[in-house]
């Protein structure tokens, strides 16, 4: 399984409502792709800024280029983000899961 993420930072008066959009956008975006396993969406305030990580869980690298195309490394923005983001980071990171015993 092959984990990625993806790091955004809003201001911090448009968190909750960034959080609004993302849950009718990328949240479902993903969950619809087949190959997707698991979601995460998490938050920290860090002054008058908002980080945000998004985690995403997949069966495979095929699955991930279902998604965003044959260059995975390659972050994948909506329509709006530019509404919230202070900025398109334009990679994500990709972890393989390990097997703890």
């Amino acid at each position: 399984m092959i984990a990625r993420i993806w790091h955004g930072v809003v201001p911090s008066d448009k968190s909750d409502e960034y959080v609004e959009y993302l849950n009718q956008t990328g949240v479902p975006d993903l969950r619809a792709t087949p190959g997707n396993r698991e979601v995460k969406v998490h938050r920290r305030k860090e002054g008058d800024r908002v980080h945000f990580l998004l985690i995403s869980y997949w069966d495979s690298q095929d699955s991930i280029t279902a998604f965003v195309g044959p260059d995975i490394e390659t972050a994948r923005y909506y329509p709006r983000d530019r509404e919230y983001l202070l900025e398109l980071e334009p990679g994500v990171q990709h972890y393989e899961l390990v097997e703890m015993e």
